[in-house]
Order: structure tokens, then sequence, then C-alpha cells
């Protein structure tokens, strides 16, 4: 019997580390799934962190200033096997009183640039709502770029807007 008690003895001693072995391997799991996760949650705060390296832009200073294109432009286009006439009244928008005065010392080069882009147009376009959002988007653009051949401030524009459109 003497035989059996230090083999008794012996068992316990070699079951201890077996049943630490599984409470050591989720205790590693644990930390580093804990690791894992605060570094994804450090990543996407450190992602979605405003940048201050850009400015945001000032918003306008004053109230808006209107600038008519009198009178309406009217333009003829090919439509459907039929000419078709097309009349904007148009007005740009500044905030700034000297985009105004550049403006209206542009008008015939601002005119002329629009009626252009106007009689290019189709009429099957010009029917839907984003083909009238993308007419307003070129004529943004055309003012801008005379604005800058005449050494105006481009920037200072701030829309093109139809007070009629009409498509006959």
């Amino acid at each position: 019997m003497a035989a059996q008690a230090p083999a008794a003895a012996a068992a316990p001693v070699a079951e201890a580390p077996a049943r630490k072995k599984p409470w050591l391997l989720i205790g590693i799991a644990g930390a580093v799934l804990l690791a894992c996760g605060g570094t994804g949650a450090w990543l996407m705060l450190a992602h979605n962190a405003p940048k201050k390296t850009a400015a945001a832009p000032a918003p306008p200073a004053g109230p808006p200033l209107y600038v008519p294109l009198d009178p309406p432009f009217v333009a003829n286009f090919e439509g459907d096997q039929q000419v078709r006439y097309l009349q904007i009244t148009a007005q740009i928008m500044t905030h700034d009183p000297k985009t105004v005065e550049a403006l209206k010392a542009a008008d015939p080069i601002i005119r002329n640039d629009l009626l252009l882009l106007f009689s290019n147009q189709k009429a099957t376009e010009l029917a839907t709502n984003e083909g009238k959002e993308k007419l307003r988007g070129a004529a943004l653009a055309a003012v801008r770029k005379v604005l800058a051949a005449n050494e105006g401030k481009p920037e200072k524009v701030d829309a093109v807007l139809f007070t009629t459109f009409v498509m006959q």
C-alpha cells in the first residue's frame, strides 16, 4: 500500500498545472481582445477627429447682393425634330460689393458666354430638374471664368439663380 500512496500524492500535483492552463489561455485571450478593441476605438476616434490643419471657410459677410442680368436670355436650340426656344431670366448672387461692380463691368462678356451656353443645350436634358441644376452649375462656372479672366474674384460669386425658365 505504500506504493499506492506516492502515486496518489503525485496525481494532484500533475493535475494542478493542467487546471491552470485553461484559465491562463482565457486570460490571455481576454487581454488580446481588450487590446484589439482599444486599438480599434482609438483608430476610429483619431480618424473621425476634426483636422486642425484645414481652416473652415468663413461664412460670407453681409447680406446677399443680387446682380440682375437684364434683359432675359432668349435662345433657340434644336429639340425633337423641331426648333425650340428657351427664355431664362437670371441673377447672380454675391456677398461682396466689389464683386457686384466687377460683374456689372463684365456684363457683356457674361451675357455672351451664357447665351452660347444656353443655346447649346438639349430639350430632353432641360426637361428634368437635374438638367436645370446642371445648367445652373455650368452657368456659375462660366460667370466665375469670366471674372477670373477680368481680374475679379471668382470665389466671391455664390450662385447663378434662374428667376424664370421657359421652354417652348
